[in-house]
């Protein structure tokens, strides 16, 4: 997968990022035991939940990592996307 990510997905990847990163922290769970769990390294977790940074993964990581957190892949999702009418400020 390219390490270069469409504009329009970048911040789809951030707010998946902080998402994951969230939901990690509310489960109790350090990088290296989701990275354990979801079988990724940790950098590759770091890289994903840094925050301002757009790190696009493979729906298989996607699949992994929701398995690890133990959440619904569509919940994970739900819960990082927010309309672009709030985005934009629009009503």
């Amino acid at each position: 997968m390219s390490k270069k990510t469409d504009f329009r997905n970048r911040d789809r990847f951030i707010q998946l990022g902080i998402a994951i990163a969230t939901l990690r922290k509310m489960r109790g769970m350090s990088q290296e035991q989701l990275a354990e769990k979801a079988e990724v390294s940790r950098s590759h977790i770091s890289a994903i939940e840094a925050p301002g940074i757009a790190r696009p993964f493979s729906l298989v990581v996607f699949f992994n990592i929701a398995d690890a957190l133990d959440v619904d892949p569509a919940d994970l999702i739900t819960a990082s996307v927010f309309p672009d009418k709030v985005l934009k400020n629009k009503k």
